[in-house]
């Protein structure tokens, strides 16, 4: 069988969590493929809420293999308070696997995160504070400290030596901050590698070994499109791909493995933390929506920034990730107005964009242009047919379906586990 991945279609925050759950006992593998506690989803089954940060969706699903693949960055703090959380509300957790190649956050990324992001004032970047950049800065360098290496007490003190030679320079003379203390971190990670070692496998040979095999493997991406480190608004992003491109290498599978590419997109838009966003409401309506849907961010709790719904940004998913159907979120929020404004280009420098405009300086000062959908009243929370929404919430649907330029093949109508309608199957 092929795999299947999901990607968020415009800043994160979409509801890629619901979307997981909706196919999560028709897979046999859910992979996390790259980022790190700096996202969140949030899962409604009946009246439980769940709030992950680094654990796939999967997990709540009992038949399902959780998969924390090589693309991830790991805080071990996290993940075993993430654990802990499960297991004392009933959840199983001993099915997770966790990629020997996967990189360690290790407290001084966290301290280099907090401070280089004050530093920068007016200029910062808008980041969570947890280390994920530095660690992914390292990764790149290649002085990081893999899953792998602390199974090997020698590697580990080595490798944490020569990172804190210069991490510690860094802290104490540029920063006047306190230094890391090689054995207190030492000593903390070798007791994790114990806690971490009955999950640790070769993830990338399991899940090719799964695919041929029949499984169907699910790959969820954490962030979305307009955050990826190449494809997203820079340097107002994420440090790694939350694309299908990042799928492949996140997860350790060839790009001819992946038959779907599911992409997750708000009825609305909205993004968390700095850089462009044309469709921004800095008014009642801006409010209006992030009170009605309940915008604030699982991980931080910060305020989600609102607007319209941006056709461009999702075709540019569509493109990017090359999207085989859409899973349109949060259509209920929307009920109420009696017309919808749908930004379908941009004015910048006199100059009209119907796509994405080439650079970050255009798109800065990118104005939306506006078409206006009729809006409905009614309640459709309640809706578990396409057929039972009103006229114009269909027609709200067709034409988001058509600007984008790729099918909608579910709709989320409430946070609830049976508060989908899916138009055709996911898998």
């Amino acid at each position: 069988m092929p795999a299947i991945t999901l990607v968020g279609a415009q800043w994160g925050d979409e509801g890629k969590g619901k979307a997981t759950d909706l196919v999560g006992n028709r897979v046999d593998y859910v992979v996390r493929y790259q980022g790190g506690n700096n996202a969140g989803h949030t899962v409604v089954i009946g009246d439980q809420k769940y709030a992950l940060h680094l654990l796939p969706s999967g997990i709540l699903s009992p038949d399902v293999v959780p998969v924390i693949a090589n693309g991830v960055v790991i805080d071990p703090a996290v993940l075993f308070e993430e654990l802990r959380g499960l297991r004392e509300r009933g959840v199983s957790t001993e099915r997770l696997l966790i990629s020997a190649n996967a990189h360690m956050i290790m407290p001084y990324h966290r301290a280099l995160d907090k401070v280089t992001e004050r530093f920068l004032g007016k200029g910062r970047i808008g980041t969570t504070g947890r280390g994920i950049g530095p660690t992914y800065a390292d990764k790149i360098s290649r002085t990081g400290i893999r899953v792998q290496d602390m199974f090997d007490p020698k590697i580990l003190r080595q490798k944490l030596e020569l990172a804190l030679h210069d991490k510690n320079q860094v802290l104490t003379k540029v920063f006047n901050r306190r230094g890391v203390e090689l054995e207190q971190v030492f000593d903390e990670y070798m007791e994790y590698a114990e806690e971490l070692r009955p999950y640790v496998a070769d993830t990338s040979l399991e899940l090719n070994r799964a695919l041929d095999a029949g499984k169907t493997v699910y790959l969820e991406g954490s962030q979305g499109t307009l955050l990826d480190i190449d494809h997203g608004t820079y340097p107002f992003v994420t440090s790694s791909s939350p694309t299908s491109g990042g799928a492949c290498s996140g997860a350790g599978l060839g790009p001819t493995r992946i038959d779907k590419v599911v992409g997750i997109v708000k009825a609305y838009t909205t993004r968390v933390g700095s850089g462009p966003f044309p469709t921004e409401l800095h008014d009642e309506w801006g409010e209006w929506l992030r009170q009605k849907g309940g915008e604030y961010g699982v991980t931080t709790g910060r305020n989600r920034r609102c607007g319209w719904f941006d056709a461009p940004v999702a075709r540019y998913a569509t493109r990017i990730n090359g999207i085989t159907d859409f899973f349109l979120t949060k259509l209920d929020t929307l009920s109420g107005l009696e017309r919808i404004p749908v930004c379908v280009g941009y004015e910048a420098n006199g100059t009209r964009h119907d796509e994405i405009p080439m650079t970050q300086t255009e798109f800065h000062h990118a104005v939306p242009v506006y078409e206006y959908l009729d809006g409905w009243n009614e309640d459709i929370s309640h809706a578990r047919a396409f057929e039972e929404l009103p006229k114009t919430a269909r027609a709200y649907v067709r034409t988001l379906e058509e600007m984008a330029g790729a099918p909608i093949s579910a709709i989320g109508v409430g946070p609830g586990r049976e508060q989908t309608l899916e138009l055709r199957s996911l898998v």
